[in-house]
């Protein structure tokens, strides 16, 4: 198993700068609240300047300025007189103000009774008394009546000033309570930021191992590690081992995940492999039939135009046949009109003799010619059955057609034979009639039948040799359509080794692709 350390140590890192930070931020806090709290060196700073604006300036709410002005009026002339009843109004204005601010405020009953009740009546009624009594007293020039009241006015500010020291008492009292309240609440606060910090840190520390804990469980180990395991199976490495944290019993981690996957990729690929291998071993399989194929197209198509040329010779052959069963024929006609004639005149027996004997040996000659015909015909359709049924089924129809030309030729040297018979019959006959003149009339009538006989023969073998003529120009077509067959055929296989090339080709391009997969042996 590879090292497992550096997720540890990343959260070990992460930990670290977490628990600085917070060591940094938990100094910072104390020390502001060292400096903010009550008794600390701000708060001192700040009442000491409270201190001395309230050493500085008299209060609103404590009328000693009034009472001062008052006594200025008593003793200022005429001319002064204005300006300071202004000054009162003005702080009787401000002290009306407070009042209402600190009515408004909310004070404890205690300080609010002394406030708002014992201080402020007799600082109404000193104003009260300033400007309805001293002011008039003073303009009609009554010192007596001016004296009189400033008693009064001195009077109601002792009352005022009692209230006054009371409040300060009061308040300070009040202050001190808070000041003690708040420096306890502060501490409080302190330890209860320790207490936060402690369980914060504590609780990061838990989560931090948790999570540690649960994320190498679901990675099922090390994150470099299935890093590196997932480069080399992208690389094609699929013989490798992937090996997970014993904890992982369920197999759902992400290195099980990973394992779990090669297995399956090595499979699908070890298929695809001996799929790849089967198909190259079929293409060439068809390589070699579509090779041996071609061969035997090209013996067939080599087989047809030799029969073709056969059948052309054969053709002319036929031809030949027909023209001279046709001229034997006209022959046949001839010795009959002789025959016919031969009654009429003894005399000219002999030479008539002599001229079918002559006739008789060229249709005998010309009977040897189609009897040689014949069996040449035989020997040529004989061979076109054989090359049609090699042809197989595309020769079926061939092979109907060359059985009946040798049956057609069969017949032919039947007839021929039969004529030759008839001849030498006919030869002997007009060599006996050479001897017996005497029976010359009969004999012709024989002779005439005979050359009917042998006209009918003749006409016959015409027809045959037409018909014959006839069956091997369509055997000569089917030829033909089969050339073009295999013609058709040669192209057709011309593409089907063309197709398996390719194929041959990309199979190979697939054998490279799959060979770049390593896989266990």
């Amino acid at each position: 198993m590879k090292k497992t350390s550096a997720l540890t140590r990343r959260f070990g890192l992460l930990l670290s700068t977490f628990f600085i930070g917070f060591a940094i931020f938990g100094a910072v806090a104390f020390n502001t609240l060292r400096s903010l709290k009550v008794g600390g060196p701000l708060y001192d700073h700040i009442v000491q300047n409270k201190d001395l604006v309230a050493d500085v300036l008299p209060p609103p709410e404590y009328i000693i300025e009034s009472y001062l002005v008052t006594l200025q009026l008593a003793q200022a002339g005429p001319d002064q007189r204005s300006a300071l009843v202004e000054r009162l109004k003005a702080l009787r204005d401000e002290y009306e103000t407070r009042h209402r601010y600190w009515n408004a405020a909310g004070l404890d009953p205690e300080l609010g009774d002394f406030m708002l009740k014992q201080a402020y009546t007799p600082a109404q009624a000193f104003y009260d008394r300033a400007f309805k009594k001293l002011v008039p007293a003073l303009a009609d020039g009554d010192r007596e009546q001016v004296a009189a009241i400033m008693r009064d006015l001195n009077g109601l500010y002792e009352q005022h000033r009692k209230a006054i020291d009371q409040v300060v008492k009061l308040a300070t009292a009040r202050s001190d309570a808070d000041e003690t309240a708040a420096a306890r609440r502060i501490d409080h606060a302190q330890l209860a930021m320790l207490a936060v910090l402690a369980v914060s840190l504590g609780t990061s520390l838990a989560v931090a191992w948790f999570i540690l804990k649960t994320v190498r469980r679901r990675l099922g180990g090390d994150p470099d590690y299935a890093a590196d395991i997932c480069r080399q199976v992208a690389a094609g490495r699929l013989d490798i081992e992937v090996e997970v944290e014993e904890g992982d019993k369920a197999g759902d981690s992400l290195l099980a995940s990973i394992r779990t996957m090669r297995r399956t990729l090595a499979g699908m690929v070890g298929s695809i492999k001996d799929a790849a291998d089967n198909l190259s071993a079929g293409t060439a399989q068809i390589s070699v039939g579509n090779r041996d194929l071609a061969e035997r197209t090209e013996r067939q198509t080599a087989s047809l135009e030799q029969a073709s040329r056969v059948m052309a010779a054969l053709t002319t052959t036929v031809q030949s046949n027909a023209a001279a069963a046709e001229e034997a024929n006209q022959l046949a006609l001839h010795a009959s009109t002789v025959a016919a004639s031969g009654g009429t005149a003894v005399g000219d027996v002999v030479r008539t003799m002599e001229l079918i004997h002559s006739s008789s040996s060229r249709i005998v000659d010309i009977i040897g010619v189609i009897d040689g015909i014949a069996f040449q015909t035989n020997i040529l359709a004989l061979n076109a059955a054989v090359e049609a049924a090699r042809a197989g089924e595309q020769g079926r129809g061939f092979a109907v057609v060359a059985g009946e030309v040798r049956t057609l030729a069969q017949r032919s040297a039947s007839a021929a034979r039969e004529i030759k018979a008839l001849i030498d019959e006919s030869v002997q006959r007009m060599e006996a009639g050479s001897q017996m003149v005497g029976q010359a009339g009969s004999t012709m009538k024989d002779v005439v039948g005979s050359v009917r006989q042998v006209s009918d023969i003749i006409a016959r073998i015409s027809t045959a040799s037409r018909e014959q003529s006839a069956d091997i120009l369509q055997v000569h077509a089917s030829i033909g359509q089969m050339e073009a067959v295999a013609e058709q055929n040669a192209a057709l296989v011309e593409e089907a080794a063309a197709a398996a090339a390719s194929l041959q080709d990309q199979t190979e391009a697939l054998n490279g692709a799959v060979g770049s997969f390593r896989l266990l042996a």
